[in-house]
């Protein structure tokens, strides 16, 4: 089992899988296997660039795979923010045109979308999905009801749509594939930017990345691959649309020329949102905790047992006196979001991280809105859920 080559599951209880995934050994095998070979082909010797052509290859096309486009729409990226991001400021924006973007999105995509906007005179409007607290059966109803949004808040102007795929905050799930469509149908045909990194390694992806403008994603959170490597997948407008502003030799088709005489120097594909030099042995990484989750069962099955524990979590907290899932059902995947109620609850959100920290049980808090956030994964187990759940109450109880 996955649980069993993770080192960092071994003394603690831990369900801050959408902050960092832990590193299983193989992995970290991997990774010190490859930086050995490196060293022993030269690491800038003729003997490197065939191992390292290799290695790149190989990672692109996996995570192709998994987000089912050609792997020439797939760049690599070092995590979520610079995939978002080297795309997002290539787009061909013009003073006056919208940015809409939701109301959860995280803090390094809002920052660089205010950043472009002020940079290029956009307006920047936000898109209400934070309130949306249908869970369990309802998900078309968050559907019908993120669409209907969609369709108030859409301008002649807007250009870019920013939404997750899954929300970091509340845990709701959007319906990326029918946003996309509904985006075909306007007059303007916004971008659509997708931020995946709630997403890649806990649900399905492929039909919200093949329908996508920019699908952004990290292999360190719920794929449970080492940090400073990730990917995005681009669709084919944003390959013959879109420029790089952020770049380096490896956006260039050919280094050894000189840039000056080429009107065209960029990669017409993907790679010309890839900037320089990365990691590589982290690549062999990610490819082998990708491997050791497929050995866990498909997508499909994988998201069935992530729910069953999100789902019984969220019945456990519903339960405490003083204690409020964000969501009025189970949640559609493994974030489960939920409040102590100031009124009987003496402690804050990052006194009670603090406390359940001193039992080795690992949650975070966020901000907006203020709640307390678990994420259950793979590597749950049914007798973490009680231990969480014990200490939720024995705070609730000490404190009311």
């Amino acid at each position: 089992m996955l649980r069993e080559r993770c080192p960092a599951l071994a003394n603690k209880t831990y369900f801050n899988y959408g902050g960092q995934g832990p590193l299983p050994t193989p992995s970290l095998d991997a990774i010190t296997t490859s930086w050995k070979r490196i060293q022993e082909l030269g690491p800038f010797t003729t003997d490197i660039w065939p191992y390292i052509s290799a290695e790149v290859s190989s990672t692109r096309g996996r995570l192709a795979r998994l987000c089912n486009v050609p792997a020439h729409r797939l760049a690599l990226s070092e995590n979520v923010t610079t995939g978002c991001v080297l795309p997002l400021w290539g787009l061909p924006l013009n003073s006056g045109d919208h940015i809409l973007i939701s109301d959860s999105e995280h803090p390094g995509v809002v920052a660089a979308c205010h950043e472009l906007a002020r940079r290029l005179q956009l307006q920047v409007h936000v898109l209400p999905v934070k309130q949306l607290r249908c869970g369990g059966d309802e998900q078309a109803r968050t559907d019908r009801e993120v669409l209907a949004a969609l369709e108030q808040k859409l301008t002649s102007r807007t250009r870019l749509v920013v939404l997750s795929h899954l929300l970091w905050n509340t845990g709701q799930q959007m319906p990326i594939a029918a946003v996309a469509s509904q985006l075909q149908q306007h007059p303007a045909k916004p971008y659509l930017l997708v931020d995946a990194a709630q997403s890649v390694g806990q649900i399905p992806v492929a039909e919200a990345a093949q329908a996508a403008d920019i699908y952004a994603f990290t292999g360190h959170k719920w794929c449970c691959g080492p940090e400073g490597l990730g990917g995005v997948a681009l669709s084919e407008r944003m390959l013959s649309e879109t420029h790089p502003t952020v770049i380096g030799w490896r956006s260039l088709q050919d280094e050894t020329r000189a840039v000056a005489d080429d009107p065209d120097p960029f990669h017409h594909d993907s790679r010309r949102f890839e900037v320089a030099t990365s990691c590589v042995p982290l690549m062999a990484g990610l490819r082998c905790s990708l491997d050791l989750l497929e050995q866990e069962g498909s997508d499909h099955d994988r998201l069935v047992y992530i729910r069953t524990l999100s789902e019984q979590l969220w019945h456990n907290l519903q339960l405490i006196p003083g204690v409020s899932p964000l969501l009025d059902g189970p949640p559609p995947a493994g974030l489960v979001s939920f409040q102590m109620h100031p009124e009987t609850a003496g402690v804050t959100p990052s006194e009670v991280v603090k406390a359940l920290g001193a039992e080795q049980i690992w949650i975070r808090y966020l901000a907006d809105p203020i709640c307390l956030r678990a994420c259950t994964h793979v590597c749950t187990s049914q007798n973490e859920l009680a231990q969480l759940s014990d200490q939720i109450r024995s705070l609730s109880a000490m404190d009311s």
